[in-house]
């Protein structure tokens, strides 16, 4: 789910005519820290996340509503697999049971576990991911790489590719696309975990140069105090 799907969902009207009521600032201050939230920790700047993350957390709970709370918890989770991140999105299911099936749906996508009938309901840039891997195995490595190099926005490609991952469908195309991806963004976090992916799959198959290659990425991005 990119970013822009989430906190236009929570901030409907940002863009209205002039001549409508401008929009509360509940949406206004829980879109601005979700982006600087999910910046913070793509960036590698976890205490930040934390403290920005609480408050537009705080500001969406603010209406009462648990499926805006649901989605904000879903962006949060949502980062987590674009890092390689895979735990429990605690957050969100201490509020599934009052979220609509489209978040259900996301939830189980981010976790590896999407029906075919979740496929409908996922955010736009995941729905031809999700059918590409509903493919014959023999066409679908193909198509999946294929759908994963659509997609456009740099957020949304590296969830998409956490999930291949979870799935056991990351190819060393896909490794390399998203640690691309990351780098192009200067995202620390899932730069660092796709390069440790593509290190490992080198080191099993006896590249030792190559290994050797990628540590010295490792070296060059790893912070001085993670």
């Amino acid at each position: 789910m990119n970013t822009r799907f989430l906190t236009l969902c929570l901030a409907l009207g940002l863009a209205a005519c002039s001549n409508t009521p401008p929009p509360p600032d509940w949406q206004m201050n829980a879109k601005s820290s979700l982006e600087r939230a999910t910046d913070a920790w793509l960036s590698g700047h976890s205490r930040i996340e934390a403290v920005e993350f609480a408050r537009a957390r705080s500001e969406v709970a603010r209406t009462g509503q648990p499926e805006r709370v649901a989605r904000v918890e879903l962006l949060r989770c949502a980062t987590r697999v674009a890092a390689l991140v895979f735990e429990p999105c605690a957050g969100f299911q201490a509020l599934a049971q009052d979220a609509a099936p489209a978040e259900q749906a996301y939830a189980r996508y981010l976790a590896g576990q999407a029906l075919a009938a979740d496929v409908a309901l996922l955010p736009e840039a995941q729905r031809p991911l999700a059918l590409a891997e509903a493919q014959p195995q023999a066409q679908s490595q193909a198509a999946i790489e294929a759908a994963l190099a659509r997609i456009q926005d740099p957020l949304s490609r590296l969830v998409a590719a956490g999930v291949l991952l979870q799935r056991g469908l990351a190819s060393p195309a896909v490794a390399a696309l998203a640690a691309d991806t990351a780098s192009a963004q200067g995202w620390r976090r899932p730069l660092l975990a796709w390069l440790k992916v593509q290190q490992a799959r080198a080191q099993a198959g006896g590249a030792v140069d190559e290994a050797a290659r990628i540590q010295r990425r490792m070296d060059l991005v790893a912070p001085a105090h993670p």
